[in-house]
Formats: C-alpha cells, sequence, structure tokens
C-alpha cells in the first residue's frame, strides 16, 4: 500500500525535513477572511471568523488629502474644526492548532495516513500563521502525551512545534506496527481543554483531528472556546473509511479488540452508515455553533485541498 523511501515508509510516517518544505506551499490561502464569495467561509456563519479589525489610535486635526470618511463629525462639532479618526489595523491573532496523533489516526489507504495529513495540514497552518505576522502555539497529542506550547512569533517556535509532531508521529508509526497499544490515558476532550486554558480570547483555534471519540463533553468544550475566540475545525478522513468493503471471515482491529465481519454481508453498509452518521451529526453540531468543519481526505495533497476550500472553487468529496 505504502513504498519505501530509504529506509523510512513514504506517506506511513513523516519527517522533518518534510514538514519544512510545506514553508513554500503555505500561500495562496488564508485561514482568516476575507474570503471570496464562493469560498466555504463567506456568508456561512455571521462573523464567527472575524479576522483582523481595526484599532483606534488617534483623533487629529483634519489636513488636505485625508479621506472624509474618516471625520468624526462628533468631534468636529464639539472642537469647532474638522477632526479625523486614525486607525491602524490589527495585524495579530495568535493561532492555536491542536494535532492529533493517536492510533485512530494510523489509518491510510492512499498516499497517507491520517496522521501524517494532520501533520501536513499543521505545518501549512504554522508556516501561513508565521508568514501573516500571526504568533503560534498549539498542543500536540496521543494517547499517553500531550504536549503544550505557548504561542510565540518566532521560526523557533514553529520548528519546536514540527518537532513534536514529527516526534509523536514517528512514535506512533513505530508503536502501532508492533501492536504496542495500551490503554489511553489523554484523550482529544484533554487536548481541547488544554487549548481552552492557553487560548483565553482572540485566538484562531484550529482542531485537526478525525473527531474519534468526541462527545457531548467535545461539544461543551468546544463551546466554551468559539464564546471567545474563532475556532476551525479541519476533519481529517480516508475515502476507504468512508466506503469499506469487508469480506465475511475478515477481522476488524478496534482499540485492541478483534471483530469478526458478519457473515450476513451487512458489514460494509453497517460501516458506511455509522461513518456517515457519525461526520454528519459532528459538522451539524459544530456548525451550529457556528464553528467551520472542514473535510481535508488523505488521498490528495493537503495544499491543494486547502486552496480550494479556502478560495473560490467548489469542492468535490465530504462536506459542503
Amino acid at each position: 500500500m505504502q513504498v519505501k523511501s530509504g529506509s523510512r515508509k513514504v506517506g506511513i510516517e513523516t519527517t522533518l525535513e518534510e514538514l519544512l518544505t510545506a514553508k513554500a506551499d503555505a500561500r495562496g490561502f488564508s485561514f482568516l477572511p476575507r474570503q471570496p464569495v464562493a469560498s466555504l467561509l463567506a456568508g456561512r456563519h455571521s462573523s464567527r471568523l472575524r479576522g483582523r479589525g481595526l484599532a483606534f489610535e488617534e483623533l487629529r486635526p483634519y489636513t488636505q488629502g485625508d479621506d472624509i470618511r474618516t471625520i468624526d463629525w462628533k468631534a468636529t462639532a464639539r472642537l469647532r474644526s474638522p477632526h479625523v479618526r486614525v486607525y491602524n489595523e490589527e495585524r495579530e491573532r495568535p493561532v492555536y492548532v491542536i494535532v492529533d496523533q493517536r492510533p485512530s489516526m494510523f489509518f491510510g489507504s492512499r498516499r497517507a495516513m491520517k496522521s501524517v495529513t494532520a501533520a501536513e495540514v499543521a505545518a501549512l497552518a504554522a508556516w501561513r500563521a508565521l508568514a501573516s505576522g500571526d504568533r503560534v502555539g498549539g498542543v500536540v497529542f496521543n494517547n499517553h502525551e500531550l504536549i503544550e506550547l505557548r504561542p510565540h512569533r518566532s521560526q523557533t517556535r514553529v520548528l519546536r512545534l514540527l518537532h513534536e509532531i514529527v516526534r509523536l508521529n514517528q512514535e506512533l508509526a513505530n508503536s502501532v506496527s508492533s501492536l504496542k497499544e495500551t490503554e489511553p490515558t489523554v484523550d482529544l476532550n484533554q487536548a481541547l481543554e488544554a487549548a481552552s486554558r492557553r487560548a483565553n480570547h482572540d485566538h484562531l483555534v484550529v482542531l485537526i483531528s478525525d473527531l474519534d471519540g468526541a462527545n457531548a463533553e467535545t461539544q461543551r468544550i468546544a463551546t466554551k472556546i468559539a464564546s471567545h475566540n474563532d475556532m476551525l475545525v479541519i476533519g481529517v478522513y480516508d475515502p476507504l473509511g468512508a466506503a469499506l468493503r469487508g469480506q465475511p471471515g475478515m477481522i476488524a482491529h478496534d482499540r485492541g479488540q478483534n471483530f469478526a465481519v458478519p457473515a450476513d454481508g451487512r458489514f460494509p453498509e453497517s460501516f458506511q452508515n455509522q461513518f456517515a452518521s457519525l461526520l454528519v451529526h459532528w459538522q451539524t453540531v459544530f456548525r451550529s455553533l457556528r464553528i467551520p468543519v472542514i473535510p481535508v481526505s488523505t488521498a490528495t495533497l493537503p495544499v491543494d485541498q486547502l486552496r480550494v476550500f479556502f478560495g473560490s472553487q467548489k469542492t468535490p468529496g465530504v462536506g459542503n
């Protein structure tokens, strides 16, 4: 299913060098508005992704050449001479990425594992944010470890974030391939809770996950985050996961347990219905909170998908 390059299996795990190359690709899209009219985000949610605003700097006398639309008429009447209000564009919005590297992400039928795709999306988000002059931080987690990095505007912080993503990504590949699965001590909700403590106001929080294990507590924490921040969910999925074809006698493995594929032939249908229901449910839940959900497939390069989703083209595949 995957090929080898040297001693590394391409698509099964990532490297720091590969995530560094994402810096050159992190252009042609923005996680913040303004979005083109046909964009997935344009007009869908009532200014939840607020973008950068304007901060008032000073009130000063009108001088020739000033835009008359900036005249403060109340101040002009009070001071008996034309005065204008001067604004500076707010140029910073800390970006906080939450990167899932749990065993459920170790699945991929084409091009790359979900875990690798999540790493690639996180790298694109980090480099894009840094190029925009924003601080970058995040949470990287697996079943047993959760790393928190405070947002900072520096390439050093991005490199530290990428290093931790690569480390957990490669640990995941090694542990799953050697069947060393143990009872989890960290889950999706703990990662979200850690983000909510750090992103207390006016951050952009980007969750990159397959949403495995999401529940009512997930909704509660996401609500808390979205009440004071912008939030975006990148739902990583694999095409085979959406259209699995099984045969009687096959064994399905999930969270350390084996399950026999039923001989009645209804396994593929029931699996697909469950997968579709899960996806639709969480798209509905997050969108009711005005949190956009962007499905990203493992089958094609994430940067191409992001440019489509955040651009003017319509995107085929899962989600609307």
